[in-house]
This record gives structure tokens, C-alpha cells and sequence, in this order.
């Protein structure tokens, strides 16, 4: 089992080798310019690597991507093996990132927060407290109290 951080450093190279040769050497038009490479993991054997990677565009597109991405697997891996000469190259596994859909769903639930406590901001514009402005008992108020109770 390799350490970790040479698990990490094969892991960068693999994200820049593979980010580099989508951008200039494949020429598939499934993939162009709409796919990018966020995040690659190697397991603790450095035998399988998981390339995590965004689209530009619908669900359509999604799919594109991933198919050429399929296919340009093994133009892939012979870079990356050649790039980072080691014993093994790593077989290479794409996922799609699901980044770009958790920050779709947390910028509505801020929206829906902030329209929210505009609501509250506007039902107590005009509302005074329960118990007076200051509802605490003051030294000055228990020098009146004629039964003369302290707490």
C-alpha cells in the first residue's frame, strides 16, 4: 500500500495529464471545451483512479460527454501511464461531479431563507414586546416593593 501523499501526487498528475490532453489532443466533438476535470482519486494501491468531471450544458450533453469520455479511455490512460512512470498505470474511472447540483439546491434553499426572513422582518415592523421594552427587574424597581420580598 503506497503513503498517502504519493497517492495524492499521482492523483494531481492524473487530473492534469487527462484535463490537458481533453483540451488538446482529443478531437472528439462529444467532449470540446464543455467537459471540465475537478477532482481525481487513486486508491491505496494506486490500481483505480476516479476522475470526477463537470458538463456545460443540459442533460443531453451530460450524456454526450460521458459517452466520449468512454471512449477516449484508453488514449487516456496511455497518457497518463506515459506521464507518470509507474509500474502500474491506474485504470481510470469518470464520475460525474455532483457539485454543480448541490450548489443549485443550496442557493434555493438560501433564496427560500432569505424570502423568508423578509417575511419576518415585515409581520414585526410594528410589533412591541410582551413585557415592555425592558422586561427585567430593575434595583430600582425593588426598592418600591412593599413586601419587601428579595429573590
Amino acid at each position: 500500500m503506497a503513503d498517502k501523499a504519493r497517492a495524492k501526487r499521482l492523483a494531481d498528475l492524473i487530473r492534469e495529464v487527462v484535463a490537458e490532453k481533453l483540451h488538446r489532443d482529443i478531437k472528439d466533438p462529444r467532449l470540446g471545451t464543455r467537459v471540465t476535470i475537478t477532482d481525481t482519486r487513486v486508491t491505496g494501491d494506486l490500481r483505480e483512479a476516479t476522475v470526477f468531471y463537470t458538463v456545460y450544458g443540459d442533460e443531453a450533453d451530460r450524456e454526450e460527454v460521458a459517452a466520449g469520455l468512454r471512449s477516449a479511455k484508453g488514449v487516456l490512460r496511455s497518457a497518463v501511464g506515459a506521464a507518470a512512470g509507474v509500474k502500474h498505470t491506474p485504470s481510470l474511472e469518470f464520475v460525474p461531479d455532483a457539485l454543480p447540483e448541490t450548489t443549485r439546491n443550496l442557493d434555493d434553499l438560501f433564496s427560500r431563507v432569505r424570502e423568508r426572513d423578509e417575511q419576518v422582518r415585515q409581520a414585526s415592523a410594528g410589533a412591541e414586546y410582551a413585557a415592555g421594552a425592558d422586561p427585567y427587574v430593575k434595583e430600582s424597581d425593588r426598592d418600591d416593593d412593599p413586601a419587601g420580598d428579595e429573590d
